[in-house]
């Protein structure tokens, strides 16, 4: 049987995303790490975006968005009920990851930025991204996971950008009051799935060597 093929790039936040939820689905694809200074034919013909994840599962079928590789791997296994489809949670967890798609991943490229230019606005870019971070420690001083006790979807759609968060300012964020993201986001760095999700591969190239990324 012919796996379907994920073109990823290891660092990339929405590619890391798509790969917790394949891993979390303990579905099989086939793992092509790449460089997008380098893009591979066979990719752009897949899909013209030129952007990871891109997920071929057919020649019929291309999915190119990150959060409808999740979904489409969940949606074919989710034995952790990552969807909360019992308790009927799904349209709440999608807004959810909306938002921070939307309006926190561009704050955290403002920080970023800041940081790296050494910009005079890196405080108030701090800021911005802490409107989105007060409401999570809200979130997770009363239960362990974003929304309740019972991990789902929206808590590995939007690690890979807290990751990033916590990165920008490392000494800041490590001497900062958010006690209860701080034992999330630790929970996930020290996780065995943040390790397989983080293996390193070669660069793929035609003719190599199939390599098999798979679920717990």
């Amino acid at each position: 049987m012919t796996l379907p093929i994920l073109y990823s790039l290891r660092h990339c936040p929405f590619a890391m995303r798509a790969r917790l939820a394949i891993f979390k689905s303990q579905q099989a694809v086939e793992l092509r790490d790449v460089k997008l200074t380098n893009k591979p034919a066979a990719m752009l013909i897949a899909s013209a975006k030129g952007t990871v994840p891109i997920l071929v599962v057919s020649r019929k079928q291309v999915i190119d968005e990150s959060l409808d590789v999740m979904l489409w791997s969940l949606g074919k296994s989710d034995p952790a009920n990552l969807l909360l489809e019992s308790a009927g949670k799904l349209p709440d967890l999608l807004a959810f990851i909306a938002v921070y798609d939307r309006e926190f991943k561009p704050c955290i490229e403002r920080y970023k930025a800041a940081k790296r230019y050494h910009e005079p606005n890196l405080v108030e870019c701090r800021q911005a991204c802490e409107a989105y971070i007060q409401d999570l420690e809200q979130r997770l001083s009363e239960h362990d996971y974003i929304f309740g006790e019972h991990e789902s979807i929206a808590d590995i759609a939007i690690f890979p950008f807290i990751r990033q968060f916590a990165k920008v300012e490392r000494q800041w964020y490590v001497q900062s009051s958010y006690l209860n993201l701080k034992r999330w986001l630790n929970r996930y760095l020290q996780s065995g799935m943040f390790n397989k999700v983080m293996t390193p591969y070669p660069i793929w190239q035609e003719g190599n060597e199939i390599v098999v990324f798979c679920g717990e």
